[in-house]
């Protein structure tokens, strides 16, 4: 049996996306407009990302209350917005500690 929680086509879009930010030109720069995600484009693009898993977690918590969702369906949104809360809560901490310790270094 598949287990529903884990999508494995999260794992493989995150893995796309990183490499598309990994990909320079030959002379080391920055490709430009052929297709390469930048840093801050991936941020962007993954704040999105976040806010749409738990946009349709919330939208499958409100089918489940009506009695329009699959029990399995609920567990599944719910779990990835779980996640993707522990994920977006962990990198802002990281965020916050580095510059933390950016701001006391001395000048």
């Amino acid at each position: 049996m598949v287990d529903k929680i884990i999508d494995p086509n999260l794992a493989a879009n995150a893995y796309r996306t990183s490499q598309n930010i990994s990909r320079v030109t030959d002379d080391g720069g920055d490709s430009g407009d052929s297709g390469v995600m930048s840093f801050s484009d991936f941020l962007k693009q993954t704040a999105v990302d976040s806010v749409d898993t738990m946009e349709k977690a919330e939208a499958m918590s409100a089918k489940a209350v009506t009695g329009e969702a699959d029990l399995t369906d609920v567990v599944q949104a719910v779990s990835a917005a779980e996640l993707t809360l522990e994920t977006v809560v962990a990198v802002r901490d990281r965020m916050v500690s580095a510059y933390q310790d950016i701001m006391s270094m001395p000048i």
